[in-house]
């Protein structure tokens, strides 16, 4: 076997681990507000995730795949070197994600994925290959960097604002009705799970079927970037096995650390969650499942009482948000450093 093909395998298996560790870091967010709201039972919350998450992207199809498959142009560059390049953006997102889960911190799996592409990018091939969009945004396109990171950033703000809209006009709805509403809303939460689980799937499992589709066309196995059907089955897998482990020290952090949560703030997070995130897919825009739950979290709280939201907890995951990026482009280029170093060393 020779090393293109070697390296060919180490990513494929990478990408499993990936998108295993977006799953885990992901459930949590999506079954946290379940779980804190007593509203059903841990595993039935984790079961019905685990199964709309794996037929969200069989069913959504492949834009997001698209746009982040495609915003790093590897056409003519040397085998290895374009491995190297998709290999260190890996290893990048999977330490961040694995870092900001030990200390039980929401972190995006999609920014830390975007910002290893843009440092590995640098590093390997520089800042001409890579696709920013900001030109065609003056002309009020958005694609290429421009359309991941809007989607990336304004998902979390437009989670605030729907889960605050979507709240209001619950209790609006239901101002007159006793306590005897509850098992209804009950019922709505199963509902408004699996529309999570199936939201988050459609968009997050795509971008590991994204860098399997780079990584086949740098090794020179196909023609053109394309994904086929079992990178697909490949990527849903892998994130629906992390969605079953979930991360408790996250549910720990979004269930019982920001608010107070009852079965209507629940279920209006997951509502507003789940529609940010189906908006986002439709357009292929990646989105953070993470920032959008926690945005649209944020969003109940404050449309009830602001003043019981943990606004300190919530500013140190706003934080987090934004050294992800940063300190993803500087792993991307570090492991990519690293990488062809040793490549260079043993070709």
């Amino acid at each position: 076997m020779d090393l293109v093909t070697l390296l060919l395998f180490l990513t494929v298996a990478s990408v499993a681990i990936f998108d295993f560790t977006n799953g885990f870091h992901d459930a949590a967010d999506m079954v946290a507000t379940a779980i804190a709201s007593k509203a059903m039972p841990t595993s039935h919350a984790i079961t019905i995730v685990s199964l709309f998450t794996f037929l969200g992207p069989i069913i959504a199809g492949l834009a997001v795949a698209d746009t982040i498959g495609t915003f790093v142009e590897i056409k003519g560059v040397p085998a290895l070197y374009a491995e190297a390049l998709v290999i260190a953006a890996l290893l990048a997102a999977v330490s961040y994600n694995l870092i900001t889960w030990k200390f039980g911190l929401p972190s995006s799996s999609s920014n830390s994925l975007a910002g290893g592409l843009v440092g590995s990018g640098l590093f390997v091939v520089g800042e001409s290959h890579i696709h920013w969009g900001f030109d065609a945004l003056m002309h009020g396109e958005l694609v290429g960097i421009a359309k991941v990171v809007a989607g990336l950033f304004l998902s979390p703000l437009f989670g605030f604002m729907i889960g605050f809209l979507i709240f209001r006009a619950i209790l609006l709805i239901f101002r007159r009705f006793t306590i005897r509403i509850r098992p209804l809303f009950i019922v709505t939460q199963y509902f408004s799970v699996a529309w999570l689980g199936f939201s988050h799937g459609a968009n997050d499992a795509q971008k590991g079927m994204a860098i399997t589709g780079m990584i086949l066309f740098a090794s020179g196995f196909t023609d053109h970037y394309s994904i086929p059907l079992w990178a697909v089955l490949l990527s849903t897998s892998a994130i629906t096995l992390g969605t079953l482990f979930g991360g408790w020290s996250i549910i720990k952090t979004l269930g019982f650390e920001l608010y107070h949560i009852k079965l209507i703030h629940s279920i209006a997070t997951q509502l507003s969650s789940a529609f940010v995130n189906s908006v986002a897919t439709h357009i292929g825009a990646p989105t953070s499942t993470t920032q959008v739950v926690t945005g649209s979290l944020l969003g109940v709280g404050a449309s009830e009482k602001p003043s019981h939201v943990n606004w300190s907890r919530a500013s140190q995951i706003v934080l987090g948000w934004l050294v992800n990026l940063p300190a993803s482009i500087f792993l991307g280029a570090l492991y990519a450093c690293i990488i062809i170093h040793i490549l260079e060393v043993i070709s």
